[in-house]
């Protein structure tokens, strides 16, 4: 078919040769621009949240939604709107709660407030803190649009998340408790203060200290880890100050130590509490002066480096039983951090998981999607005495060793080796099957006291007791055939 003189060489836009295409190429990568604006709305009204995306889909923006201040923090890692539009008044955390929680680790995300009891004095106040705008209910559609529109030229951008999350990248968390002690952990690393986190194995007290250390001025210098539990006593002030060439029987060539390898960044005390007491007191000159001596050498050398440390053991209690110095506690416990267990934050589980399927799919294939929903309610309720390691350690092995893409409660109880009664306590346990059994018991007899007593082998008085410690009713069972 032959062009059009519209398409022929006379076309003005053909005369400009490659300038055309590129002007096209240019107003594409513009729409598409347009078309990648997210926008994350956080309401506790489940028709109003479709409402709005509707409107704001429609207007070309990407949506995402979340129910509650807490889940749209969890959201906003891996959504990473431009934009967020909230309630104010919301169940749990409010609207400016949310506000103050992303702030402190996105300073620069745009946040516009809608509420139905909107005052002056809200909005002056909102301002004041640093909310971009207030909208008022029922929302103005053009209204929302026009200050989605506004903020937008002032959001936060693609590489300020990255450069925002990347130091807490690794812990995945949407739990208050944790959210919280890494708002402090941010602050915190922009300071020169020793750190000492506590918690029970398996916590990620590692990771914690790793975060810290990304988020501090030291990032570019090193980040040394070491488990005092694994070092010998006879090798503890060698390998934490270095030695000279000859200086023991085995001194073959200069050791440069812990402390000089880590240098201009962190040296992370793994398990502090087993560091014998010969050696605390020579940690404790070298953190005061800030210089080493290697074993075998005749001059201190200056170090620049930030103690963080750590332990599952209550230190406090050594430091009554003699087993660690006092003054080396203080020295090391200028801030100190807590990680809840993993049982006090059993809504991380599920992310969790999924992090570790995602993960492990590189080894394993991904064969494997997931878990039942009667599997991961097993996975929920467990204890999780080993914490996030051990939930790590189950999930690889059900992954390893399952050959349908859902892993179903039976198998994971195998991975578990427990029965499902073991899921609560030994009272609750007793509780369950003293119960179960009264009921069996009145039903067999309708209802009849004197006769299940006979069959409990207890008097009267005794079995009335038990009922009524589980708010039993023995007429209700009369009908029972």
């Amino acid at each position: 078919m032959t062009p059009g003189p519209a398409f022929g060489y006379g076309c003005p836009y053909l005369r400009s040769g490659l300038g055309f295409f590129h002007r096209i190429k240019r107003e594409i990568k513009d729409d598409m621009s347009e078309l990648h604006k997210r926008i994350l709305l956080v309401d506790d009204d489940g028709d109003l949240l479709r409402l709005l995306s509707l409107r704001l889909t429609a207007a070309g923006f990407e949506v995402d939604t979340a129910i509650s201040g807490m889940t749209a923090l969890s959201r906003v890692a891996g959504f990473r709107p431009h934009v967020v539009v909230t309630d104010l008044r919301m169940d749990g955390m409010d609207g400016m709660a949310l506000f103050d929680a992303l702030h402190d680790r996105y300073p620069t995300l745009p946040l516009i407030i809608m509420t139905a009891h909107g005052t002056i004095r809200d909005a002056v106040t909102a301002t004041k803190r640093g909310v971009f705008g207030f909208l008022t209910k029922p929302v103005d559609k053009s209204e929302l649009i026009k200050q989605v529109e506004e903020a937008l030229r002032i959001g936060i951008n693609d590489s300020e998340y990255q450069s925002f999350g990347l130091w807490r990248e690794k812990i995945i968390t949407q739990s208050a408790l944790m959210e919280e002690l890494l708002n402090q952990a941010q602050r915190v690393a922009q300071s020169k203060a020793s750190v000492f986190i506590s918690g029970d194995s398996g916590t990620g007290k590692e990771l914690l200290a790793k975060a810290i250390h990304e988020a501090s001025s030291r990032s570019a210098g090193p980040f040394v880890a070491v488990n005092c539990s694994a070092i010998p006593e006879t090798l503890f002030e060698s390998e934490l100050f270095g030695h000279k060439k000859g200086a023991f029987t085995g001194a073959i060539r200069d050791h440069e130590g812990l402390f000089r390898a880590a240098n201009g960044g962190t040296l992370f005390l793994d398990e502090i509490g087993d560091m014998p007491k010969s050696v605390q007191v020579k940690l404790l000159r070298a953190l005061q002066e800030m210089k080493v001596r290697p074993v075998g050498g005749n001059k201190d050398e200056e170090v620049d480096v930030r103690i963080i440390s750590a332990t599952h053991t209550d230190l406090e209690k050594a430091m009554r039983e003699g087993s660690f110095r006092e003054d080396l506690y203080y020295r090391l416990n200028v801030v100190s951090f807590h990680i809840p267990s993993l049982s006090q934050r059993p809504g991380d589980i599920p992310l969790l998981v999924q992090s570790f399927l995602r993960d492990l799919a590189g080894v394993y294939g991904d064969r494997v999607r997931g878990f039942s929903a009667e599997a991961m309610e097993c996975l929920v309720k467990f204890d999780w005495p080993g914490n996030v390691r051990q939930l790590r350690n189950v999930v690889e092995q059900c992954v390893a060793l399952s050959n349908t893409p859902l892993i179903p409660l039976s198998f994971l109880q195998r991975a578990l080796k427990d029965e499902p009664t073991q899921f609560m306590s030994l009272q609750d346990a007793r509780d369950k099957f003293e119960r179960e059994y009264l009921i069996r018991l009145l039903q067999m007899t309708c209802g009849n006291v004197t006769q299940a007593a006979k069959l409990a082998k207890r008097n009267r008085t005794e079995f009335y007791r038990l009922l009524g410690r589980h708010g039993m009713n023995a007429s209700l069972f009369k009908t029972t055939v």
